[in-house]
């Protein structure tokens, strides 16, 4: 679909960790998208698998490798998923200073702004990035709104959407979409679906041609609206109607059920002969699904002694040694 923009998915849960990151490459620009990746604290009353955290770590060495040749680093929103805190947290998010100094360093940074249009938390750790990571950075832009121009290569950023649902309590998040010529990539972060009506006009008013985005977390039941989630996963079908390619991965891949939850969008795409792919699918690679197979893979693989008295360390311990894969 796209001859002059090279898209890259680092880290997704098609690859088996929580994130959306990917390395983007245009003939003016190399741009890492949202570095961040984590696993789930618990799942099933399960902490992370071995085989979760081996994939960690090997989402994490793409994501070095590839901030080692980017020149701008973005932030959707500070969700950990999506940016690299400096604090030692090898228990979820595979994170500490040097980590996040590797991927910031000498990087233009383009982020959410913290002071608007954010919720509590993610306005106490947009603060604490600009004191850390954001310092680490040759130049710190709040991007809400904005566009930049790299060459022939245009960033632009929308205004803050919803974090999923109108009036989200998870707050606002930036999308942007990369330009090059006649060429438009969207980057849709956590917009679930997206389950704001107000979000869908906007996408579609930027006519993709690709366009990477998450599904509604459909994993989480009762405890989020089902009419959000439907009206996500209607959107999220009105969207591949409309776009040549969708890279669909994210929340909505934490659920076993997932392919049959999508599969009128995948028909849907089919008629218009557009394509719906996962990020590891784009790479031709296999779905790599491990969240949702936690309680499963500690039955059919029990940890290693060493991991398991690991598993016992009060957490404190557990986020400053690395488990033993």
């Amino acid at each position: 679909m796209l001859k002059k923009i090279t898209v890259v998915p680092l880290a997704a849960e098609s690859f088996g960790v929580r994130s959306m990151c990917c390395y983007v490459e245009t003939p003016d620009l190399k741009l890492l998208l949202d570095a961040g990746v984590s696993l789930a604290p618990r799942r099933f009353g399960l902490s992370p698998h071995p085989k979760e955290y081996e994939a960690l770590a090997e989402c994490r060495k793409k994501i070095a490798d590839a901030a080692d040749k980017a020149e701008v680093v973005t932030i959707s929103h500070y969700h950990f998923d999506h940016h690299t805190p400096s604090y030692t947290d090898w228990c979820n998010n595979w994170s500490s200073e040097e980590v996040a100094r590797q991927i910031y360093e000498g990087k233009t940074v383009l982020a959410k702004n913290y002071r608007s249009k954010i919720n509590a938390s993610q306005r106490r750790r947009g603060w604490m990035f600009s004191k850390t990571g954001g310092n680490y950075a040759k130049k710190l832009h709040y991007a809400d709104g904005k566009a930049f121009e790299f060459g022939e290569t245009k960033l632009r950023f929308s205004e803050p959407v919803f974090h999923g649902p109108e009036h989200s309590q998870l707050g606002w998040l930036l999308m942007v979409t990369v330009e090059h010529e006649d060429e438009r990539l969207l980057y849709t972060s956590d917009v679930q679906g997206p389950m704001a009506n107000s979000t869908l006009q906007l996408i579609l008013a930027h006519n993709p041609q690709v366009m990477i985005v998450g599904g509604p977390p459909t994993y989480l039941g009762d405890l989020v609206n089902q009419e959000d989630v439907q009206r996500g996963l209607q959107n999220l079908e009105r969207l591949t109607k409309n776009v040549p390619l969708t890279i669909l991965d994210h929340h909505i891949l934490r659920d076993e059920r997932w392919t049959i939850l999508t599969q009128p969008i995948f028909d849907s795409a089919s008629k218009a002969d557009h394509r719906v792919v996962t990020a590891a699918e784009f790479l031709r690679k296999q779905n790599n699904m491990l969240e949702y197979q936690r309680k499963k893979l500690f039955e059919v693989e029990p940890p290693r002694m060493e991991f398991s008295k690991w598993m016992k360390l009060p957490r404190l311990r557990r986020k400053l040694t690395k488990p033993p894969t």
